[in-house]
């Protein structure tokens, strides 16, 4: 099962790199991290992940483009991970002027 789980993993990382990469040309995302317990190997012990969410999702502001969400795991919180996640966001065009 694990074998599937992994060969399942290899053939869907196109498309989440896709998903990615929607999600990061829209004008706005909103972003969030939750924590997960994660099993640390060789001490019996469990340590706190990260599951890294950002959406997509411009229908509040009658945006006619479907919603998307993209989700990344790490293995903590650092401020690195959202910036490594988010490389490239600022390079796209954005609206301008007040809000």
């Amino acid at each position: 099962m694990a074998d599937w789980v992994g060969r399942s993993t290899e053939l869907l990382e196109p498309l989440a790199n896709e998903i990615g990469r929607i999600v990061r040309r829209g004008d706005a995302l909103f972003a969030d991290d939750t924590p997960v317990k994660m099993q640390a190997p060789g001490n019996k012990k469990t340590k706190t992940a990260r599951v890294w969410t950002y959406v997509r999702d411009k229908r509040p502001w009658s945006g006619s483009s479907p919603p998307c969400a993209w989700y990344q795991f790490t293995i903590d919180r650092k401020g690195e991970h959202p910036v490594s996640h988010l490389a490239g966001y600022n390079d796209q065009p954005h609206l301008s002027g007040p809000i």
